[in-house]
């Protein structure tokens, strides 16, 4: 094999082509063991160290990735496509400053490199820097809004065209769109200027998912479907109304759901000297929840205990606008919180988990789920019998959610009071679906998880009206 003997300089390029392809055709442990033959004979090389640490970050070995990148950065320095490599995988890790950094130093080398300018608004938007996101954006999506990823099966693909938000916001869908089955064309809605023509497709994924966040990226959304005789999963419209404050008042009245009140005010109003009388006045209660748009996993996301912890609150968070939210406790008689995310795909119900911590903010990466037995078992019979864990009033709750949402895809996250009630947190397209790691004390999770992935492939198929095996 090329890539096991002695290379020469000439025959470098091919190895790495070689390398290449291998992963292509999903021979991902091969690949590996090319990319890493040609590195001990040209270790520097910067088509090798950049085209495996692209391979290393398609297998989702992302710290292994930036070390790659790391080393091309080091060895070739006034390269700006290491620089961005490296920076886009720190942004997918909300390591903002670090990833900030290699943006500008990219900018620096090629201040017209668009994935530069794309990556750099990305970073400023997470900030709340919209402003100077928006600059960026700019110059990173003007003739840049389309994309096409490589398609790798060996029959003709459902083609879809996946509409997408240049600030975030968006739905992620790597586990769905398996590239052995569907081409993926990313259009950055927002930034699309020719409505009248259209990549060819089967089907159009409106990725676009926060309502609070991306409002003129979902108006431009709307232009696109209008345009398309294709289906469409997750009509724009049916998305618009499902912000947060939104939601507090049309999903408010539904039988057996108590939706947190939730109200947007003025961040100045809240942190000057008329902020307690404005919230009095807006019928909240202390402890609240203070939150900025837009954002999601605990960010920008804090709890108020009383009228005196106001002022610093408010005055920490980004954005012009703050999210009042009433905070409805969802403490068990352990007095751990539990929060509980079912996932509405298709008309049809599936829970997806139960993460419960000590904390009032819960997430399961940071929850007290991996530390106790007694906790995985409580979320175990969830997941193998939802409707007798949870009570016909809260499944009867949900599944009125779900009428009311009118989306293909959405989750809804939730607790439950002592009455059955459904304390209603959050329900939007943005619900993100993880795989779990390899630690077997995950495996009563993984059915779950991947009768979602099913649904979603077998809704994607029947819209796109295509079979593929």
């Amino acid at each position: 094999m090329l890539a096991c003997r002695a290379l020469e300089d000439d025959s470098i390029d091919l190895a790495i082509e070689r390398a290449v392809l291998l992963g292509a055709l999903n021979r991902l442990e091969e690949a590996k063991l090319a990319f890493i033959s040609i590195l001990k004979q040209f270790p520097t090389h910067f088509s090798a160290l950049n085209e495996f640490g692209a391979l290393l970050a398609r297998t989702g070995a992302i710290a292994a990735a930036c070390r790659v990148y790391s080393e091309a950065i080091i060895h070739h320095a006034n390269n700006p496509i290491a620089h961005v490599n490296l920076a886009n995988l720190l942004l997918r890790a909300t390591q903002y400053q670090e990833a900030r950094h290699h943006y500008e130093v990219a900018l620096r080398l090629e201040p017209d490199n668009p994935q530069a300018h794309q990556g750099m608004g990305a970073v400023l938007a997470d900030l709340g820097e919209d402003t100077a996101a928006r600059a960026h954006f700019n110059k990173g999506f003007k003739g840049h809004a389309i994309a096409t990823l490589p398609y790798r099966g060996a029959k003709p693909p459902i083609r879809v065209l996946q509409l997408v938000s240049s600030g975030g916001g968006n739905i992620p869908t790597g586990l769905f769109l398996d590239d052995k089955v569907y081409q993926t064309t990313f259009i950055v809605a927002d930034y699309l200027k020719d409505l009248a023509s259209l990549p060819s497709h089967d089907l159009i994924v409106n990725a676009i998912g926060d309502a609070d966040r991306c409002k003129r990226a979902l108006n431009a959304a709307l232009r696109i479907v209008k345009r398309s005789k294709q289906p469409v999963i997750n009509q724009p419209r049916a998305v618009m109304p499902t912000g947060r404050a939104s939601n507090s008042q049309r999903l408010r009245g539904l039988p057996g759901v108590v939706p947190a009140l939730t109200v947007l005010v003025k961040r100045d109003l809240l942190a000057g000297t008329n902020g307690p009388s404005a919230v009095a006045q807006r019928s909240f209660r202390f402890p609240l929840l203070l939150r900025s748009p837009g954002y999601h996993t605990g960010r920008n996301f804090l709890f108020v205990p009383s009228v005196d912890d106001l002022f610093t609150a408010a005055n920490s968070l980004p954005g012009k606008e703050l999210l009042l939210i009433e905070f409805l406790d969802s403490r068990g008689r352990d007095g751990k919180a539990r929060k509980f995310r079912v996932m509405m795909i298709d008309g049809r119900l599936y829970p997806l988990h139960l993460a419960i911590s000590q904390n009032w903010k819960v997430h399961y990466f940071t929850s007290d789920m991996a530390g106790s037995i007694d906790l995985r078992r409580e979320e175990r019979a969830f997941l193998e019998n939802m409707p007798a864990f949870i009570g016909n009033k809260a499944m009867a709750a949900l599944e009125a959610i779900q009428n009311r949402m009118q989306l293909d895809y959405c989750g809804v996250d939730f607790g439950l009071n002592e009455n059955g009630d459904l304390l209603l947190f959050e329900a939007n397209a943005t619900m993100v679906v993880t795989r779990p790691d390899d630690n077997e004390i995950w495996d009563y999770r993984r059915a779950a998880v991947e009768q979602i992935i099913e649904a979603v492939d077998n809704l994607l198929r029947r819209k796109a009206s295509r079979q593929v095996c």
